[in-house]
């Protein structure tokens, strides 16, 4: 994220999670006047307050950081014209047009995209594909996952500010790090564009800071330089500063891989006579991508400081559809996608180039992202009617918007790689243009040219940082060189529900990267009602053929919210139906849940069960909506999870444990550089009368660093008694300690059966004791929730732990003594990381305790928390959505065995002086269980 700061005034909130920003300017956001007819364009009023008249060699410059498509600007009644793109800055002198007394009246009058098209009876993927004449967004005419934006986005989208500075100007700094000796030394190379405004040579020192946090507001300054520099009058130089050196950076690694260490590299010219004429600013992260085609697989492959990275991500549309872009939201975005254990975004092409905001916290929550340009196959070559192979009409234009998007974006650690476009390639000239401006500096070339590495940092002919980028991969499109077949043609997908054990089969997917595959996304019920009226709270109309496979058949209202059935007539058996008829709303949504968490968590063991050896990565299509769609998401547009969220951080661990469901070998993956040894797993089956007819501890076993190795088979299945319907818990744990290293936990059914003995399950009684502590400090609520499964537990007698070891109880969990959390960490330690971050907090009545009655033993099953406004909870206010969103769990959608227990970090926010409460549902425990803070 960087920041300016202007002979003292501010354009913009700084970059910090917590600001709260009050801009110098107001705009509306896009997409609110619906009312207007199309082509008149929208009018935004701005009043500037407060804006000196600035003496001598000051300037003043307004700046637009996009614009929706063209505009006319009118400052106190002078004109401007914005010229089009939607992906490019305006930075317009206003320093003589500005009122002496401070009073200021900006109009901006903006016209939509040239070719906004039409939207055929039939619909379709870009509507008419007019909207692929312009450089702009191509979503906005509608998708599969989406309807049409009315007015397609006209307005400004992106914060408009103001800047102040003196006679000389930085224009976009090139941040560029390289290494040699195996990661012990680095150069932090800069370049930099200095503007000089004034009528006479000014004679300038620049300095630059590079400074690192080592603990709260403590910082260590590892370089402050600063250098003599002349620049002619109404002229700008380019400058490149002499190669910073580091010994053994922090580095910088994407998320599951170690810390996401950041710099903070501080520059500003002083001009002779004037003083501190402009600063800047940047979070930077020592680092390098690499990116080759694997040999073995034909997918492409990432390395991260030399390490390979298996990638596990999703694709990213956008934020909102309407564009209200904003700090908080990002933050809540990008941070649920660390949650689930993602480490790769791909920002599809048919969507936004995003915005620093959103690659900041991918810089902070090490979220790689594969940035595309605007340029997608259904809009620019096919589609019914067949569409314009030759993109926008302007390719100068889309060069520009997309020079100035790399300067705007190329600082950033998260960026990993540039592609022209999505399932399709840019036109010729302008994927020639593309692969110049982005060819690579040798020195980022590939990992195997360790020679040019090797050679001292002056033997190079050219500093890395005057490349326009130079130091990550440009790729031409989503399904060549290494993606999907690597030739462009239609080998993504599929995009429909699955058998949880297809993912698992080596027929599933042929090739070594698949950049999209997809599936089902129904959020919870109280989303359904909180977005649509009435009518469209009936569920689908189940309809069974004469095959035997059950079609769903969704209301209209689900249709226009493009509603994806959890059957595939003729190829998968409806999976909702496997647990039964669902009887209403809430029904239908609880079963959806648990085959979302299955579903995903499937996709992407299966992916992972073949790491390096036939996959090298998938990205999941897609990860979140961008207006209340009914498909492929992980959380919903109002901020709720789905249990797909949670399926994808179990299976996503960087060290996990799971269930091989094509062959019931289970199986150890390790994806981090580290051998993981003195390890073994414990293995138990828990049938639906409480007890375990199954249960065994392996003997030590040692899983070498980026291996998946197969442990056993897990024969349950093949015993003679066998249940119908049964529970699986796997442990993953350290021997000398009996840590936790992962817990998974299945629900499972013989082959040819179904989960429906789930239905009488419901009515179990399962005993639970919760403790609660709570920490409030202003708006912000973290709670620690811990859940006992108190019912008895039952193992069969003639089982007992293998190898002697004494885990003290069936679970295992806490034997030590230690309270553990999912990832490992103490939660003491945790605990008072809580404490400290808060500061002065509040802590209310220090620890609570809440029993559940239950006289029934067995599995808790599919427990989940939720956070509620208090209030009262009468039938007429039944269907008041009174959620607080969005609120981060450490987990959710968990079950407990018999004598086990699990604890749940909860954090989020809410009104000063409200009285929230904790609310605990699950399959077998439906009584709103409320713990009040």
């Amino acid at each position: 994220m960087d920041e300016r700061r202007r002979a003292g005034h501010r354009a913009g909130d700084a970059a910090e999670e917590q600001a709260d920003p009050r801009p110098l300017l107001r705009a509306e956001q896009p997409g609110h006047r619906r009312h207007r007819r199309r082509r008149e364009g929208v009018l935004h009023l701005l009043v500037l307050h407060h804006v000196p008249v600035c003496p001598g060699n000051q300037h003043v410059t307004l700046n637009f950081h996009g614009i929706n498509y063209s505009a006319e600007m009118y400052l106190n009644g002078l004109k401007e014209v914005l010229p089009k793109g939607m992906f490019r800055r305006h930075n317009i002198d206003i320093t003589d047009i500005l009122h002496p007394d401070g009073n200021n009246l900006l109009a901006v009058l903006v016209h939509p995209p040239d070719h906004p098209g039409r939207i055929p009876p039939q619909g379709g993927q870009g509507g008419d594909h007019e909207i692929g004449k312009d450089v702009a967004t191509q979503y906005v005419e509608g998708w599969d996952w989406i309807c049409p934006i009315r007015d397609r986005n006209t307005g400004i989208w992106v914060e408009v500010s103001i800047s102040i500075t003196g006679p000389v100007n930085i224009m976009d700094p090139h941040l560029v790090s390289t290494f040699h000796d195996d990661f012990k030394r680095s150069y932090l190379h800069c370049t930099l564009q200095l503007e000089n405004r004034s009528s006479w040579i000014a004679d300038c020192t620049l300095k630059i800071q590079v400074s690192t946090e080592l603990e709260g507001n403590i910082c260590l300054v590892e370089h402050l330089q600063s250098y003599a520099i002349t620049i002619p009058p109404q002229s700008d130089v380019e400058y490149t500063i002499p190669p910073l050196f580091f010994y053994k950076p922090n580095l910088w690694w994407p998320n599951g891989m170690g810390k996401q260490s950041l710099y903070n590299v501080e520059i500003s010219v002083d001009v002779k006579g004037f003083g501190e004429s402009d600063s800047w600013s940047h979070y930077f992260g020592f680092r390098k991508i690499e990116s080759t085609i694997d040999d073995s697989t034909g997918g492409r492959i990432f390395k991260l400081n030399g390490e390979p990275i298996f990638i596990r991500g999703g694709n990213w549309i956008l934020s909102d559809g309407l564009l209200r872009l904003t700090k908080k939201r990002y933050m809540t975005d990008i941070k649920f996608h660390a949650d689930m254990n993602f480490n790769m975004l791909r920002c599809w092409g048919g969507g936004l180039a995003e915005r620093p905001d959103f690659y900041h916290f991918c810089d902070v929550y090490g979220l790689m992202v594969w940035q595309e340009f605007w340029i997608t196959g259904d809009v620019d070559g096919r589609g019914i009617p067949v569409s314009n192979p030759n993109g926008p009409l302007d390719h100068d234009l889309f060069l520009l918007c997309a020079r100035d998007t790399v300067k705007l974006l190329r600082n950033h650690a998260s960026l990993a790689l540039w592609v022209g476009g999505n399932e399709q390639v840019p036109p010729v000239d302008i994927n020639k243009a593309l692969k110049s401006d982005l060819k690579l500096h040798p020195m980022f070339a590939s990992s195997q040219a360790s020679d040019s590495q090797e050679k001292h940092l002056s033997e190079e002919a050219t500093d890395p940082s005057k490349y326009l980028d130079g130091t990550r991969v440009y790729v031409q499109g989503s399904m060549w060189d290494g993606f999907a077949n690597g030739k462009g043609d239609f080998t993504d997908g599929p995009y429909e529900i699955q058998y949880p054990e297809s993912f698992f089969k080596d027929s599933f997917y042929k090739y070594g990267f698949n950049p999209e595959v997809g599936s089902v996304g129904v959020p919870v019920a109280e989303t359904i009602r909180a977005t649509m009226p009435p009518e469209g709270w009936s569920i689908p109309i189940f309809r069974k053929r004469i095959d035997g496979y059950i079609e769903e058949v969704p209301n209209p209202i689900w249709d226009y919210h493009k509603f994806i059935p959890y059957s595939k007539p003729g190829k998968v058996h409806d999976q909702i139906e496997l647990y039964g008829h669902p009887k209403d709303l809430d029904d239908f949504c609880e079963k959806a849940q648990l085959v979302n968490y299955a579903q995903y968590r499937a996709l992407l063991e299966g992916w992972t069960s073949f790491m390096w050896t036939k996959f090298t990565g998938v990205l999941i299509w897609k990860t979140q909506n961008p207006w209340t769609g009914l498909r492929g998401q992980f959380y919903d547009h109002l901020h709720d999870q789905t249990a797909g969220f949670y399926g994808c951080r179990c299976a996503a661990e960087p060290i996990h444990v799971q269930l091989n469901l094509a062959s019931y070998f289970i199986e150890v993956v390790n994806t981090t550089a580290d051998e993981l040894a003195d390890v073994a797993v414990e293995i138990s089956v828990w049938d639906l009368d409480g007890t375990s007819p199954y249960y065994k501890v392996t003997e030590k076993i040692v899983i070498p660093p980026k291996k998946v190795k197969q442990i056993m088979e897990m024969k349950y299945p093949k015993m003679k008694d066998a249940k119908p319907v049964y529970f699986l818990l796997l442990k993953l744990f350290r021997l000398s300690d009996n840590r936790i290293l992962s817990r998974n936990f299945y629900w499972l059914h013989l082959p040819g059966k179904d989960y429906k003995l789930l239905e009488q399950y419901q009515q179990k009684k399962i005993p639970l004791k919760i403790y609660s502590e709570i920490l409030v400090s202003g708006t912000k609520h973290q709670l620690r929730m811990i859940v006992e499964n108190k019912s008895t537990k039952s193992v069969a007698e003639s089982i007992h732990p293998a190898s002697g070891i004494d885990l003290g109880d069936v679970s295992g969990s806490h034997s030590t003594g230690k309270e553990t959390t999912h990832d490992g960490n103490e939660s003491g330690s945790l605990w008072r990381k809580i404490h400290s971050s808060l500061g002065v907090a509040r802590t209310s009545d220090n620890l609570r305790t809440l029993e559940v009655d239950g006289t029934d033993s067995g599995i808790a099953f599919f427990l989940h928390f939720s956070v509620h406004t208090s209030g009262s909870s009468t039938a007429e206010e039944k269907y008041n959505d009174t959620r607080i969103l969005p609120v981060h769990y450490s987990d959710n959608y968990f079950s407990l065995a018999p004598g086990e227990q699990t604890s749940i970090d909860i954090s989020f926010e809410a009104a000063p002086g409200s009285s929230p409460r904790v609310v605990l549902r699950g399959w077998n425990h439906h009584l709103d269980h409320a713990v009040m803070i």
